[in-house]
């Protein structure tokens, strides 16, 4: 494996890490604020700490690229709706069923590669075949289908296409393109205006607000942009789906939550998954 790679892939994996991190806080938050106030909060919250590193960039080079600000508003699009998505959906279906169904971006990317792009291999599909095995096994999503599970699939249409995007303006300036891609979501202000009046909340909770911008949203999102400089975006989508096995090990340190045998088999999937993507060469 070349260098390049090795970094991409190394970046994509920090990447999971940190949005593993982000469940428990995410559940935390959203039972204390609105979807609304949640989605725009932290957007706002993200996009000011990157305001001083474009503040510098402009005075150092004299302006952003057309293409940096394109592609992230457009990402960020994709983006907001499904942060908002699946924090609205979460609130009527299990977290496990949420964790799986979301995890199903890995589908709509493989299939808009094979699809639009016509260009598909064997070792991508075997690899989808142990990331959706192993995601199912891990997740344990519960039977049934309500309005809460449609409302998070819809959101992972929106992740797959946030994943393409970035493939597509990844040769951007990372940073530059997360703090644009970072503003749509400052929009669901509006409905928050108009639907929830601003309530009081826990002040932990504007802590973990705080954590999931600036760390899970800042730091994870510049890392995947200049992860998948080096890694296609189909590869890339099941590096990224090992959020759930990071979370499940970070649930089993912090909160001592143990994993089953099924949950263990299904890590192990996803672990196979990444290594015959990861190696292929």
């Amino acid at each position: 494996m070349d260098t390049d790679r090795f970094k991409g892939l190394l970046a994509l994996l920090s990447t999971s890490l940190l949005w593993g991190s982000s469940f428990p806080a995410i559940k935390i938050v959203i039972t204390s604020m609105s979807e609304y106030t949640y989605t725009w909060m932290r957007s706002l919250i993200a996009a000011l700490g990157l305001t001083p590193y474009l503040i510098y960039y402009i005075h150092r080079y004299g302006s952003v690229s057309r293409s940096a600000i394109r592609g992230g508003l457009t990402a960020g699009v994709a983006y907001a709706l499904g942060l908002w998505l699946q924090g609205w959906g979460t609130r009527y279906t299990t977290a496990s069923n949420s964790a799986f169904i979301t995890g199903l971006n890995i589908i709509f990317v493989h299939l808009y590669r094979a699809v639009v792009k016509k260009s598909y291999s064997s070792h991508l599909g075997l690899s989808l075949i142990f990331a959706i095995a192993g995601l199912y096994m891990i997740t344990e999503p519960n039977r049934g289908f309500n309005v809460g599970d449609i409302l998070v699939l819809f959101g992972s249409a929106m992740w797959a296409a946030q994943l393409i995007l970035v493939d597509k303006y990844c040769r951007e300036n990372p940073v530059i393109f997360t703090l644009f891609e970072m503003l749509p979501a400052f929009s669901f202000i509006i409905p928050d205006l108009l639907t929830f009046p601003f309530k009081s909340f826990r002040f932990n909770s504007l802590l973990l607000v705080v954590y999931l911008a600036l760390i899970c949203g800042d730091g994870a999102f510049t890392l995947q942009v200049f992860g998948q400089k080096y890694v296609e975006a189909g590869a890339a989508a099941i590096i990224l789906l090992s959020e759930p096995v990071f979370a499940s090990i970070l649930a089993h340190l912090l909160i001592s939550e143990f994993m089953t045998l099924s949950q263990m088999v299904g890590a192990s999937l996803i672990v196979a998954a990444m290594l015959i993507v990861s190696f292929k060469s």
